[in-house]
């Protein structure tokens, strides 16, 4: 079979750049060894997601009566919540078959590898080879749960994502071993759950990437729900032996010895480069990344890659953003490289952590003289009002232009205000215009206008 573009991988990059490839006409076809929607549908962003609400609802009901509101004993049934989360993570692949079908894409099941003439090779579940050819191949491979030498992963006492996003009964004890987006949203979900957790992190502070106000901020909040944080900390051993786990911990203070039932590893991923075909078609690597120019072309012509596979933020809007820039521009679409400085992340645990652009450090680092503004969730209305008082907005300006270097935020729903600011640095807005733009009150998203105004002194609500 010839195709336009054959696509390995079927996750948010690939998937997407299949959609998109075929609306510009191109005959395409995607390969997938297991269920289509890849990591992020089906053991990733969306089962993590249908957790984390139930997490939500379960904490909302522990304190209705906060708001007035008196209920029963409520209980977690813990398989029943694992079970709605794997239904919608189901739901969500069945939504990218019908998204195939519509699209006219041919999905090939089985394990793809490149091979040289620009032919992909794909092995299906029971050993069948066949070979196709296309004029463009994009690798979409994804990755998966990096594994350190002293925490090596038995999917049973020593777990990555994928089993805990699927353990049959809930844990008394639990150690989380990082503390990046994946490590804080499992260590909320498990202790809303009524498991004990411990967040182990190497780093001065958890979610190390976040500005430094954000995350002592969520150091705080976490306390306050029970959530032991050690900082400066590595885990050196675990003992697996007995009934449980026995982590051996390395402080500043010394060597300390937690217990526990399970050790979740959150120490972030590996991208899937292994066993691919790279070597035999010369498609070069580097530090266990694929090496592409700024339109996702490899060193060798009519060969492609994007994603978690390429150096870059890993995640799932801008896997998909990147396959959608790589086939317009082979298409040959007057194409705009990807701004990396502007592309905003999101973390779900609760409070909700976003941001985008600079940090207050790194923006200092860069030169640049900077205007600083902070609007806390305790003088916003509409976060009184919801009872989400914990949290706050804070955007960095260039002092000379007004140019908006930076925004991060930490509270409630904060992952759905912050496109506002993605928009708003994309567009090249001022501090100014932003102060001036109508904020609707009372909402939560008030705060960005109100942190603009204390930027500029003319803050109204402190």
């Amino acid at each position: 079979m010839k195709y336009d573009i054959i696509i390995i991988g079927s996750g948010p990059g690939g998937y997407v750049t299949a959609i998109r490839a075929s609306q510009l006409g191109f005959k395409t076809a995607i390969v997938e060894k297991e269920n289509l929607g890849g990591i992020c549908l089906n053991w990733g962003c969306i089962p993590t997601k249908a957790l984390l609400k139930s997490a939500n609802v379960f904490d909302y009901i522990n304190h209705a009566a906060d708001y007035g509101i008196t209920v029963g004993n409520a209980k977690a049934d813990f398989p029943a919540i694992i079970k709605r989360s794997r239904d919608v993570a189901n739901g969500m692949s069945n939504g990218v078959q019908f998204l195939m079908k519509k699209n006219k894409i041919d999905v090939i099941n089985g394990t793809g590898k490149v091979k040289p003439g620009k032919k992909v090779e794909v092995t299906d579940k029971d050993g069948k080879v066949s070979e196709y050819s296309a004029d463009h191949v994009i690798i979409a491979t994804g990755a998966r749960s990096r594994e350190l030498p002293n925490l090596p992963q038995d999917g049973k006492k020593i777990i990555g994502y994928r089993q805990a996003l699927s353990l049959e009964k809930l844990p008394k004890k639990m150690v989380v071993v990082g503390s990046g987006a994946i490590g804080v949203e499992f260590a909320y979900f498990y202790n809303s759950m009524g498991t004990e957790v411990t967040i182990v992190e190497y780093m001065p502070n958890i979610v190390p990437v976040e500005d430094e106000e954000v995350s002592k901020q969520l150091e705080r909040s976490f306390k306050k729900q029970g959530i032991k944080v050690m900082t400066n900390s590595s885990v050196e051993s675990v003992d697996t032996k007995g009934a449980g786990c026995k982590v051996k911990v390395k402080t500043k203070k010394g060597e300390e010895t937690i217990e526990c039932d399970v050790v979740l590893s959150a120490v972030g991923i590996t991208a899937n480069i292994e066993n691919i075909g790279l070597e035999e078609v010369g498609i070069v690597t580097d530090k266990g990344k694929i090496t592409v120019d700024e339109f996702y072309r490899t060193n060798i012509p009519g060969y492609y890659a994007i994603g978690d596979v390429i150096p870059g933020p890993a995640l799932a809007h801008v896997a998909s953003a990147e396959g959608i820039t790589c086939v317009e521009k082979i298409k040959g679409m007057e194409v705009e490289p990807i701004d990396y400085t502007n592309i905003p992340g999101c973390t779900y645990c609760s409070p909700e952590i976003a941001s985008v652009g600079y940090t207050e450090k790194k923006a200092k680092e860069a030169g640049y003289e900077i205007k600083v503004g902070k609007f806390p969730f305790s003088a916003s209305g509409k976060a009184s009002a919801a009872g989400h008082k914990d949290g706050f907005v804070k955007v960095i300006y260039d002092a000379k232009y007004g140019e908006l270097l930076g925004a991060h935020m930490i509270g409630a729903n904060v992952t759905e205000m912050i496109a506002e600011l993605v928009a708003a640095r994309k567009l090249e807005t001022t501090g100014h215009e932003i102060l001036k733009a109508i904020h609707p009150h009372p909402t939560m998203s008030e705060a960005v206008m109100e942190a603009t105004a204390a930027a500029y002194g003319e803050v109204i609500h402190l």
